[in-house]
């Protein structure tokens, strides 16, 4: 089992990047995941993209609605998975699916294997209706594959609860109720407790989204208590970005990522103690 973030530690927190499988196209997905291998980037969060969600904004929404017009089905995506997979060194694929949209229809069983079998680290189902969940959490676990779960820091005690016991892969915690891609204010006091009982109980890293955009956010969910944290719509936008200007996406989030592992800054121009500057190749 490939572990999630284990490259983390003081001043090195885990980094998940948020993409729909698709956008840019899916024959890009070898350079683009080499590229996020090399920078040094963890995780893929590679979305199997779907119409409609109730928690993207508009920037993820349209990203969803280019990759789905350009033919990027789930079958297509496994395919383009099973290609890049074997080539990696450091960097794991978490496959991001909807319920509804791609996993409806399909034995629990047969779906488990088939993410599996195409070289997927991990597997984060949403929207699987409460009764269903039991029997698709029991086809993962079978399936060997690493289940990443998901609550949000205004989650009851029991949902909190639900997460840390069956994540194996991470632990995404919603930093703030809403849409992805909003600029809600970080809640200090409520997300650290959130991520101090998670830590109490769960066996696997914890990464914090939404909100996320810069080098300086990553540290302060860092010195909350995180493991690391996901990146997801203002990645997106330089690929958006890429687009409208004629740029190569690759080249353009390149230079996002960049900027994640850029050293933090204090008030006084000065990089922060106890954040590491040094470590790229």
């Amino acid at each position: 089992m490939c572990e999630f973030f284990a490259h983390r530690g003081p001043g090195r927190p885990g980094i998940a990047v948020f993409l729909n499988a698709g956008d840019p196209p899916l024959a890009t997905l070898p350079d683009l995941a080499a590229m996020l291998d090399e920078s040094q980037v963890d995780c893929l969060e590679l979305a199997v993209p779907f119409p409609g969600s109730a928690t993207d904004g508009p920037v993820v929404r349209a990203s969803a609605r280019r990759a789905l017009a350009g033919g990027a089905t789930f079958r297509r995506v496994l395919d383009a998975v099973s290609s890049v997979r074997p080539g990696l060194r450091r960097l794991r694929i978490a496959l991001l699916t909807d319920w509804s949209h791609t996993v409806r229809g399909t034995a629990p069983a047969d779906f488990a294997a088939a993410v599996r079998d195409a070289g997927c680290d991990g597997l984060l189902l949403h929207g699987v209706p409460p009764r269903l969940r039991a029997a698709h959490y029991e086809a993962v676990r079978r399936a060997e594959l690493p289940l990443v779960t998901t609550c949000y820091a205004v989650s009851g005690p029991d949902a909190v609860a639900e997460a840390a016991d069956l994540a194996s892969a991470y632990v995404y915690l919603v930093a703030h109720y809403g849409r992805s891609g909003t600029a809600a204010a970080l809640d200090r006091d409520r997300l650290g407790a959130v991520l101090g009982t998670l830590r109490s109980t769960a066996s696997a890293p914890l990464a914090v989204g939404f909100g996320i955009r810069t080098a300086d956010d990553i540290a302060r969910v860092e010195a909350l208590g995180a493991d690391a944290a996901v990146v997801g719509s203002a990645g997106v936008a330089r690929i958006e970005r890429a687009g409208l200007l004629g740029r190569d996406p690759v080249k353009e989030l390149h230079s996002f990522v960049q900027g994640l592992r850029a050293p933090v800054r204090t008030r006084t121009g000065r990089p922060e103690e106890g954040i590491e500057t040094h470590d790229r190749p």
